[in-house]
């Protein structure tokens, strides 16, 4: 590992979606700057199937990649970048970070869970999708004003 690549965490309470999609977009728009890991507060035992419909849509493919539990990062490791995208995971995770190396770089930017959305397969899908643009342009305009 490139210990120069600042270490950014992408923390949701599952670890199947929205973290996964934000781990996968912030390595194809800036790998070659981060070293990008995620983890769930309850991790999944899979990635959500529609959530790698969506990233596959695109040309991004998650399916290698896995669900992790919070307790491997927290107090583990150094980081440089909490990003947290889910309300449930930020209610349960430390304010405080232990191992962050700024408090200020805790950044909270909740996305609703399409994994709560019902109806049909369209419907499901257009739900990961939403959350996948979201995402995108979220880690977009950070990249344009940070390191």
């Amino acid at each position: 590992m490139d210990t120069r690549k600042l270490k950014v965490l992408i923390l949701c309470s599952g670890n199947s979606a929205r973290s996964q999609m934000a781990e996968a977009f912030l390595r194809h728009l800036a790998g070659d700057r981060f070293k990008v890991m995620s983890a769930g507060t309850e991790p999944a035992s899979t990635i959500n199937p529609y959530a790698i419909e969506a990233m596959n849509e695109i040309g991004i493919d998650i399916s290698t990649q896995c669900p992790k539990d919070l307790s491997l990062y927290l107090g583990q490791i150094f980081i440089n970048y909490l990003i947290i995208v889910c309300s449930k995971a930020n209610d349960s995770c430390p304010r405080v970070w232990p191992g962050l190396a700024n408090q200020n770089n805790r950044l909270y930017w909740p996305v609703d869970d399409p994994a709560e959305a019902t109806g049909s397969d369209k419907e499901k899908l257009a739900a990961f999708r939403k959350a996948r643009n979201e995402i995108k342009e979220k880690l977009e305009a950070w990249l344009a004003t940070n390191p």
